[in-house]
């Protein structure tokens, strides 16, 4: 497998938790690279580009609402297939069905409140990497 960058987000509730170093130490045991990382709230302007595709389902602007809610960790993910990597340590998007020892398995609250976002493909990898780094 190929070196990727992959973006990632620790979302206000793993911020608010305190499960920053937890989540920064499981990428780097599973021998992937923090390229940058930001301790930062998401703009309005960002939150809305990042999560376009959602736009007009019910659960749009209350996810928008959340993510600008607090401060989150942004981070640019680098390493061997690191995309697909960060989605399994992630685990599944709903907390409930998301194994132990995954991120969301361990720290997820709800679906609402599920620690963490990461990119889905290596094409969303580098058009989130641009709207949240440049």
């Amino acid at each position: 497998m190929a070196v990727q960058r992959t973006y990632t987000m620790i979302k206000p509730d793993g911020v608010r938790n305190g499960h920053i170093g937890e989540i920064v130490n499981r990428f780097e045991r599973a021998g992937l690279t923090i390229e940058q990382m930001r301790l930062e709230m998401v703009t309005p302007e960002q939150a809305k580009a990042n999560y376009a595709e959602h736009e007009g389902k019910p659960f749009y602007e209350g996810l928008i609402a959340y993510v600008t809610s607090g401060p989150v960790v942004k981070m640019v993910v680098s390493g061997e297939g690191a995309v697909y990597k960060v989605r399994s340590l992630m685990g599944a998007t709903n907390p409930a069905d998301a194994a132990p020892g995954t991120i969301r398995g361990d720290f997820g609250l709800t679906m609402d409140e599920n620690v963490i976002h990461g990119s889905d493909s290596p094409e969303s990898a580098e058009r989130e990497i641009g709207v949240f780094f440049g």
